[in-house]
């Protein structure tokens, strides 16, 4: 009887800590890239960016053509994921904060909204390869 009953156990746990552990999946080691186009003091503003792991890089044009890279880190959720970052901009804008969400629209398309402090609020679409 103990014997079936340790048995159970283990077997129960041991479905519930693979179920709750977080594996990193191969599709997470292809980066997932995305275009955005945003507005900041009525300027058009412009960034391509890809993450991969849950960090990510974002390349951006902000206003009066000061161009940054931002260092962005994801928060691994599974439909929605929020993120949070830090960036230098040329032409005095210095450095940048920035957060926002992705949210996956549909298998391999998802889409986003964010903010940063110089390119202001924008738009995403990225693709999951």
């Amino acid at each position: 009887m103990n014997v079936k009953l340790l048995t159970k156990t283990l077997i129960a746990s041991a479905s519930l800590l693979a179920l709750l552990n977080p594996l990193t999946a191969s599709a997470q080691l292809i980066p997932q890239p995305w275009v955005s186009v945003g507005s900041k003091d009525g300027d058009i503003t412009y960034s391509a960016g890809a993450r991969a792991l849950n960090l990510g890089a974002e390349i951006g044009v902000g206003p009066d053509g000061s161009t940054g890279v931002d260092v962005l880190k994801f928060l691994p959720l599974p439909i929605v994921s929020p993120y949070v970052g830090l960036g230098y901009y040329s032409n005095d804008k210095g450095v940048a904060v920035s957060g926002g969400v992705q949210v996956g629209a549909t298998k391999n398309i998802f889409l986003g909204a964010g903010y940063n402090s110089v390119r202001g609020f924008n738009g995403q679409l990225g693709i999951r390869f």
